[in-house]
């Protein structure tokens, strides 16, 4: 009996110490804390982290690790749910011991209780998150990048057509200037009355000038998103003028069926712009390859839905759905999410990048984006836009 107590007790000796191994060797930081908040144990992970020694942590208490914000959440939140749930998971951040330098940490705050239920000590276990947070810094700086210089391949795509609507301006305003100089060279003096109406006229078609110039820089300028209360009929608006030219070269009526009295959305205006862009620049190409009777038609309409974000799951949220409607020959057969995938293109000379970019965009901006054939014949793009304002 002796005996197999004594093998009882090495193996629970041996057990111990292969715990402690796997816990002195965890890229995890480890800390123990007594039920008063002493800092009892740490791991080599949490001792390097912290830039701690052995000799220092006698007398260290949590408040000791944490900024005054994480330290008051984790006594308000962590502790309380773990003492009746057991545990608490969250993002706070730890601080070096008389250091400025903090770290984000994705932790898990466990309390651990004796056979008669009364807490005998808390574990906290801490990830790293810097490395991840760095990472996730790179990658939005590099799908900004790519945003941007889609909406720089999507403008390229229509030079040709905001030449011609801006070489119409400066065209007039030549020709005013011309009128002028005709008509008024050989006379020594000239009232106001008659040079009101030509002076006025070039000054308003300068701005316009002025206008196309300051909507092409606003679309193709790099910033950060800027989340704000739209009004979805004033940006699909300028979006159409902005794409008339093209679709008259291609012979396509666009149609603007956005009811101005519609709740504002919550979105980056840039961004919004960029998504709209994309997809009537498709619209109307769709709908000049279907057929040689023009002019077919493209149209933007938008209506107030309820929507689930998760497919099946959770309530229906007051979103707006906008519609880009086409008359083209409707989408490829197949499945048509692949039409979302980057690099997949039905376009001789696309770069299948449009779409995906899209659907990024509005998945950012907290909506949906999908496509689907039209009853009548051609597709609709609809995406979804959260509200500025919960409806009453």
């Amino acid at each position: 009996m002796v005996s197999r107590d004594a093998s009882r007790r090495i193996e629970a000796e041996q057990a111990n110490r292969r715990l402690a191994q796997v816990l002195e060797s965890s890229s995890d930081l480890v800390i123990f804390i007594a039920p008063n908040q002493q800092i009892t144990q740490l791991n080599e992970s949490a001792r390097k982290a912290l830039c701690l020694i052995p000799s220092a942590i006698d007398t260290l208490v949590l408040a000791d690790l944490l900024p005054q914000s994480s330290y008051s959440q984790l006594i308000d939140q962590g502790f309380v749910s773990a003492n009746v749930s057991g545990s608490w998971t969250g993002e706070l951040e730890l601080q070096r011991v008389n250091n400025e330098a903090v770290i984000p940490v994705a932790l898990e705050l466990l309390a651990h209780r004796s056979l008669q239920g009364s807490v005998e000590y808390y574990s906290l276990v801490a990830r790293d998150l810097r490395e991840a947070r760095a990472a996730e810094v790179k990658l939005k700086q590099y799908q900004a990048d790519i945003d941007h210089a889609a909406r720089l391949i999507t403008l390229g795509e229509l030079a040709s057509s905001l030449a011609h609507e801006l070489n119409q301006p400066l065209t007039a305003i030549v020709n005013y200037v011309r009128g002028i100089q005709r008509r008024f060279k050989e006379r020594r003096s000239v009232s106001w009355d008659e040079l009101q109406f030509p002076l006025d006229k070039t000054a308003a078609t300068a701005l316009r000038a002025g206008e196309i110039i300051h909507r092409m820089m606003d679309f193709t300028r790099k910033r950060e998103p800027a989340m704000e209360a739209l009004v979805l009929a004033d940006v699909c608006a300028d979006l159409l003028q902005l794409c008339g030219p093209n679709a008259e070269h291609q012979q396509v009526q666009l149609q603007d069926r956005v009811d101005p009295a519609l709740p504002k959305v919550l979105a980056d205006r840039i961004q919004l712009e960029q998504i709209l862009l994309n997809l009537m620049v498709n619209a109307i190409e769709a709908s000049e390859q279907a057929s040689e009777l023009a002019p077919l038609r493209v149209s933007i309409e938008a209506e107030l839905v309820n929507e689930r974000l998760t497919k099946g799951k959770g309530a229906a949220t007051r979103m707006l759905r906008i519609r880009i409607r086409d008359q083209g020959k409707g989408l490829p057969a197949g499945e048509p999410q692949q039409l979302f995938e980057r690099f997949f293109t039905t376009k001789p000379k696309g770069l299948g990048m449009g779409l995906a970019i899209s659907r990024s965009l509005v998945e950012n901006l907290g909506g949906q984006l999908w496509a689907e054939n039209n009853p009548e014949g051609g597709a609709s793009f609809c995406f979804s836009l959260p509200l500025a304002e919960p409806p009453d």
